[in-house]
């Protein structure tokens, strides 16, 4: 029997963490989907999935869900967590949380699978970072902290990499109407943010709202663009994914 390429993504409970698992699983790839509820439900039945629980969070549970995976060929780190609003009323607690989730729960991750791709002398990993990584945008200082944190720790890490042949590379969205990150930020900015802020809040909304018909990423753009980093040796480091994301990397 032949092998089929195994792959093991991060978040699979929505967004674009499923469809990648999806994807990849209308590919021929054998897929672990991991998320901290899991659910057999989200994905179709099949001989090659497998879903397990996953924190990325906790390192036991890393090691749980690693231990249970067996050998993979790829990992994508994709779960992750936002937080928009303005620095000064955004609690040390969500602060952590964010960075826990996003930068070291991407380090943690990787660094649990490296011991099997290095003896093996080949893996990719590829790490889900953020199109607002390429331009300041205003109430994201703690979530563009967090994901510009994967970039420098992909770039380099690749370069520690590249003599066992194992291929690290980022992925990097753009805005995604069909996520819950803007449905979700008022209700993460919160009632205590000081009156002085207020107008710039609403200016910076007001802009969002105006700009609502300007290009943006579909999942699809993301997961096609996983899929080129996983399967194509010669993919760039960091790949955009969406119009508006290319469209910022070429500024």
């Amino acid at each position: 029997m032949s092998h089929l390429p195994t792959i093991l993504i991060t978040g699979c409970s929505s967004g674009f963490g499923l469809d990648a698992a999806r994807l990849f699983l209308d590919k021929g790839w054998r897929v672990i989907a991991t998320m901290r509820t899991p659910s057999e439900d989200l994905l179709p039945r099949s001989e090659n999935l497998r879903v397990l629980p996953l924190d990325v969070t906790d390192i036991e549970s890393i090691r749980r869900c690693v231990e249970a995976a067996g050998p993979i060929d790829a990992l994508v780190n994709n779960a992750g967590i936002g937080m928009l609003g303005p620095l000064e009323e955004t609690t040390l607690a969500n602060i952590r949380e964010v960075f826990e989730t996003n930068a070291i729960g991407t380090i943690a991750m990787t660094q649990a699978v490296l011991p099997q791709f290095r003896q093996r002398r080949a893996g990719v990993v590829v790490n889900i970072t953020s199109a607002v990584t390429l331009k300041a945008l205003p109430l994201l200082s703690v979530y563009t902290g967090s994901k510009a944190a994967v970039n420098a720790f992909t770039e380099s890490l690749a370069l520690e990499l590249a003599a066992f042949n194992v291929r690290v590379r980022l992925v990097a969205p753009g805005r995604a109407p069909s996520t819950s990150f803007g449905d979700n930020a008022h209700r993460l900015i919160g009632d205590a943010v000081p009156e002085d802020y207020a107008e710039f809040i609403r200016r910076v909304f007001a802009a969002r709202q105006e700009g609502i018909n300007s290009p943006v990423t579909h999942s699809q753009d993301v997961v096609e663009a996983v899929w080129l980093a996983v399967t194509d040796p010669a993919a760039p480091m960091l790949i955009p994914a969406g119009a508006d994301a290319v469209a910022l990397a070429d500024i």
